[in-house]
C-alpha cells in the first residue's frame, strides 16, 4: 500500500518528519479492505477454526504482532473480550464511553493502603483506544538494567530498527504548541520561569486537532490507535479478529501450546487450532488467563511484580483563561526531578471529568466548577520501588498493591514541585489531592511539608500496569525468556505489558509495540528492519535507572 493509502508520512532522504506540521496533516484512519471482524454476540454455537498464530488481545502488543505476522504470510486469529467500535461510535461523552471502551467501566482499582484507580481498556484497540497516546522510547538507563539485573540481551542498539517501524507505523511526532492547548502553555511557562527542563510530548497522531478527549475515544481518527492501524493492516493482510470473545484457557498438549479456547458474548465457543499461541491481554488479565490453568511456571513470579508508575495530579485556579478541554490532555512533561524518579507530565480534561477531582462537595464545589475555564491542571507519576501482585478469587480479579514510604515521600514531593511550577505560573489558588490539605496558598511549601501524609490520604491513580509475567533470562526467575516465549511452554508467547521486568519512568506504549515487532520478527526468522526511516527528532528525557526486584 502506498502512502496516501495509509496515512503514512513521507520521508525526506531517509528522515521522517516528526515536528511541525507531521502532527496536524494526513488521514489517521487505515481504510480495511474488508472488516474481517467475527461477532461473539452472534455465535451461539460451537466455531472451530485453524490459523497459523492465535493472538489474545488487540492492544499495543497483541495488534502489533498481528499485524506484522499476518503481513509476514501466516494465517492469523484475534480474540478481544471487547467489542469492535468506529469512529462514528465516539461520542465525547465521557460517563457514556467509559461504559463501553473500559473494562469494568473504568472502576479496577487496587487493593491496599491506598486504593488506587486503574483503567484498562476493553476493545479493539485495547488501552491504546483510550490511553493519552504520549510515546518514549524504552530509556537507555533502563535497558542497561535489564541487561544487568535480569540477563536479558536488549540494548538500544538493537531495538532501534523497532523502534524506528513502529515510529512510522502510527507517526510519533510532537505535539505544535498551538494545539497542546493553553493548560501546556501555562506549565511550560512555570516551568521555565524555574529553569527546569521539559519538552513538548510526542504521540502517535495523525491530523490531530485537539478535541480534548482522547480518553473517551478519539472523534477524529487523529490517534493512531492499534484499533485504526495495525488491525486493520492485518485484515488487509488476511487476518480475523473475534471480538466479545473471552480466551478461558490456552490448550496444551505434549507440553506446548496447541491452541486456545474462548467463550463468546452470545453463549457460545470457539476453539482455535494453533501451533504458536501469543497471549496479550495485558499486565491484569495475562497472569489471570495462564493462572487459571496452572500455566505459572517454576518461578513463582506470574502475577508479581506489579508496578503501575503511581500518579497523582494538582491543580490551579488562574486569572486567565485555560479551557483545559481544548487541546492535547497530556502534552508537556517537565523531566528535571527524573533522577528522583519523578515525571511531571500533563493531566486535563473535560468538566466531567475534572469535577470527579476536586476535594469539594456542595457550594464550594459549585463555586469552583463554576470557575471551570479558569482552571489549570498538571499531574506527576512515580518510578516506584513498590511491588504489587494480580490474583484470582473467587472467580473475581484482584489486584493488590501497597504504596511503600519512600514512594509516598516522592508523590509527596512531586506534589510539592506542582505546587513551585503553579505558583511560578501565576496560579490565584491550588487545589491539591491530599485529604489532609486539600487546598493551599500559592507558595505555601512550608504547610506542605509540615504535613505528613498516610498512603490513604493521597488521590491516586495510574495508568501503566507492567511485569506480572517478567521476563528474565532464567526459568527460575522470570515467566519469559528475553524472547518473549514462556519457560517451560513451547509455543507459547507474551506481547504485552505483563513482560516488562520494571518500571519505566515514561509511558510505557512504545516499548509494547517495539517489544511486539521484535517478537514477530524472530517468529518470522526475518532481520530487524534495515529500511525504516531514521526519525527527525524524539523525544529524550532524563530518566533514572530502575529499582529492580531482587525475588
Amino acid at each position: 500500500m502506498n502512502a496516501a493509502r495509509t496515512g503514512e508520512s513521507p520521508s525526506a532522504n531517509g528522515v521522517r518528519p516528526t515536528t511541525g506540521d507531521a502532527y496536524r496533516v494526513g488521514s489517521g484512519y487505515v481504510l480495511p479492505d474488508e472488516v474481517r471482524v467475527r461477532d461473539g454476540g452472534g455465535i451461539t454455537g460451537h466455531e472451530h477454526v485453524k490459523a497459523d498464530v492465535c493472538v489474545i488481545g488487540t492492544g499495543a502488543g497483541g495488534a502489533v504482532a498481528a499485524k506484522e505476522l499476518a503481513e509476514g504470510g501466516l494465517n492469523v486469529v484475534m480474540l478481544e473480550d471487547g467489542g469492535h467500535f468506529t469512529t462514528d461510535d465516539f461520542n465525547a461523552r465521557p460517563r457514556e464511553m467509559m461504559g463501553k471502551l473500559y473494562r469494568d467501566a473504568g472502576q479496577s482499582i487496587t487493593f491496599g493502603n491506598a486504593p488506587i484507580v486503574l483503567p484498562q481498556g476493553k476493545a479493539v484497540g485495547g488501552t491504546t483506544i483510550i490511553n493519552s497516546g504520549t510515546c518514549f522510547r524504552t530509556p537507555d538507563p533502563v535497558l542497561q538494567s535489564w541487561e544487568r539485573d535480569f540477563g536479558l540481551e536488549i540494548d538500544a542498539e538493537s531495538l532501534d530498527p523497532f523502534f524506528r517501524r513502529v515510529e512510522r507505523e502510527v507517526n510519533i511526532t510532537q505535539i505544535p504548541e498551538d494545539v497542546a492547548g493553553q493548560n501546556a502553555r501555562i506549565v511550560k511557562r512555570g516551568a521555565d520561569a524555574l529553569g527546569w527542563s521539559g519538552d513538548y510530548l510526542y504521540r502517535n497522531a495523525r491530523g490531530c486537532v485537539g478535541s480534548g478527549v482522547c480518553p473517551s475515544g478519539c472523534p477524529t481518527s487523529a490517534k493512531q490507535h492499534t484499533g485504526i492501524t495495525y488491525v486493520t493492516k492485518a485484515w488487509n493482510a488476511g487476518a480475523t479478529t473475534f471480538t466479545k470473545c473471552r480466551a478461558q484457557n490456552v490448550r496444551v498438549e505434549g507440553g506446548r501450546a496447541t491452541g486456545v479456547e474462548a467463550t463468546t458474548a452470545g453463549g457460545g465457543r470457539v476453539t482455535v487450532d494453533a501451533p504458536v499461541v501469543i497471549v496479550a491481554c495485558g499486565a491484569i488479565q495475562t497472569p489471570v488467563l495462564l493462572q487459571r490453568q496452572g500455566l505459572t511456571g517454576r518461578s513463582g513470579q506470574l502475577g508479581r511484580n506489579l508496578t503501575i508508575h503511581p500518579a497523582t495530579a494538582v491543580l490551579a485556579l488562574m486569572d486567565e483563561i485555560v479551557d483545559m478541554a481544548v487541546g492535547v490532555p497530556q502534552s508537556y512533561y517537565v523531566d528535571e526531578f527524573a533522577h528522583e524518579g519523578i515525571m511531571l507530565e500533563g493531566a486535563a480534561g473535560p468538566p466531567e471529568y475534572v469535577a470527579t477531582l476536586l476535594p469539594y462537595s456542595g457550594e464550594r464545589h459549585r463555586e469552583l466548577m463554576l470557575q471551570y475555564r479558569r482552571i489549570a491542571q498538571f499531574g506527576m507519576m512515580v518510578s516506584e520501588v513498590s511491588r504489587g501482585r494480580v490474583v484470582t478469587r473467587g472467580g473475581q480479579t484482584m489486584i493488590f498493591y501497597n504504596v511503600q514510604p519512600p514512594d509516598i515521600a516522592a508523590l509527596k514531593r512531586g506534589v510539592e514541585l506542582l505546587v513551585r511550577l503553579f505558583t511560578a505560573a501565576g496560579a490565584r489558588r491550588i487545589i491539591l489531592p491530599l485529604r489532609r490539605l486539600p487546598e493551599i496558598a500559592p507558595g505555601d511549601i512550608e504547610t506542605l511539608n509540615r504535613t505528613k501524609l498516610a498512603p490513604a490520604d493521597l488521590k491516586l491513580m495510574a495508568f501503566h500496569p507492567l511485569g506480572t509475567a517478567r521476563a528474565h533470562a532464567e526459568a527460575a526467575r522470570g515467566v519469559v525468556d528475553g524472547d518473549l516465549a514462556v519457560h517451560g511452554t513451547p509455543g507459547l508467547y507474551i506481547a504485552d505489558g505483563s513482560v516488562v521486568p520494571t518500571p519505566l519512568g515514561v509511558n510505557p506504549q512504545q516499548t509494547i509495540m517495539t517489544l511486539a515487532t521484535r517478537l514477530a520478527y524472530q517468529l518470522l526468522g526475518k532481520p530487524a528492519p534495515t529500511d525504516e526511516p531514521e526519525p527527525e527528532q524524539i523525544a529524550k528525557p532524563k530518566t533514572k535507572e530502575p529499582v529492580a526486584c531482587p525475588s
